[in-house]
C-alpha cells in the first residue's frame, strides 16, 4: 500500500506543479521549458520545483518570461559545477 500513496502524492505534486507553472510563465518560458525537459529532465525538474517554491513564497510577483528563465538556468546551473583537484 505505501506504493500507492507515494504514487498519489508523485501525480499530486506533478498536478499542483503544472498549474503553477501555466500561471506563472510565458508562452515561450513554458516552451523553453519543455524543451529543456527533453534534454535534461534532471535539471527542468530542478527549475520547476524552484519555480513553484518561489511562487508559493510569494516571491514572484510578475509572469516570467523566456530571457528571465535563461538566467534562473543559469544560476542554477552555476551552482551545480564544481572542480575536482587532485
Amino acid at each position: 500500500m505505501p506504493e500507492i500513496n507515494d504514487l498519489q502524492r508523485e501525480k499530486e505534486i506533478e498536478r499542483i506543479k503544472k498549474i503553477v507553472l501555466s500561471r506563472i510563465l510565458t508562452k515561450d518560458a513554458n516552451e523553453r521549458l519543455a524543451r529543456l525537459k527533453l534534454v535534461k529532465p534532471d535539471l527542468a525538474n530542478q527549475l520547476e520545483l524552484y519555480l513553484v517554491q518561489l511562487y508559493q513564497a510569494g516571491q514572484i510577483k510578475s509572469i516570467i518570461n523566456d530571457e528571465q528563465i535563461k538566467n534562473i538556468l543559469s544560476q542554477i546551473t552555476e551552482k551545480r559545477q564544481f572542480n575536482i583537484r587532485r
